[in-house]
This record gives structure tokens, sequence and C-alpha cells, in this order.
């Protein structure tokens, strides 16, 4: 099994994405959408983005790793984000959670705002599907 990072030269460079990924050979693993739910199913960290995308980027590692994967097999991720502003305000630190749980892996992944996610308390819901070997 292989990934091959694709950064088209017409595309602005990518900061923290890549534009495609193509994976050969491998199980394809589709993952829900997890928020920043704890063991009993409460929202840990109500209003802190970083703290919630921290949990909610943990519990879908913990499904892919359930699944046989590692965090390097995820070639697409989506994050679902209720206040974009408070996100973008606090991208530093957002990166640095990336950086500890997946290191500098980034697959292909799109950030979408909405007005709000199951869970009230929810501020970010991330998804995504890896190829495992």
């Amino acid at each position: 099994m292989s990934h091959e990072i694709i950064q088209p030269a017409e595309l602005a460079r990518p900061s923290g994405f890549s534009h495609a990924v193509v994976s050969t050979g491998g199980r394809t693993v589709w993952l829900a959408g997890q928020t920043a739910l704890d063991a009993d199913g409460h929202i840990v960290a109500p209003g802190d983005v970083v703290a919630q995308f921290d949990r909610a980027l943990s519990n879908l590692l913990i499904a892919l790793e359930a699944a046989g994967g590692r965090a390097d097999h995820l070639v697409t991720m989506t994050t679902y984000i209720v206040d974009m502003e408070d996100y973008r305000a606090h991208a530093r630190e957002l990166g640095a959670v990336w950086r500890r749980l997946i290191g500098t892996h980034y697959p292909a992944m799109a950030g979408i705002g909405v007005s709000r996610l199951w869970d009230a308390d929810a501020l970010v819901e991330v998804s995504g599907v890896a190829v495992v070997p």
C-alpha cells in the first residue's frame, strides 16, 4: 500500500493539507464524524475550540486504530466548524495539536463552517477516510 501526495503547481501552495492523495492497495476505512465527547457521552471543555479539537481528533484516531490503522493512513479529513473566526484565531494552537497527534502527515482536507453540530456544546467535528494496508 502506498500514498502519493499530489501538489499541482497551478494551485496555491498548501499549508496544513495536501491538494490530493492517491492511494493504492489496502483497505478503505470510513471514519464517522467525531466531536469532543468523552467516554460518558459528554462534550469536554465547552467553549474551548482547541481542547475540543484535541479530543475530537483523538477520538477519530481511536476509531482508526480500532480498525487497524494509523494516523498516516488518513487520506482525507473534513473538519466542521461552528465558529470559523474563533477557529482561525486559534490556528497556531490547533496546528500544535495536529503535530502532536499526527505529525507532519497532511491528508487532503476541508474545513467547513456550520451553524451548529448535533451536540449544542460541540464546536468542531472531524470525519475522515483512511486506506490501511
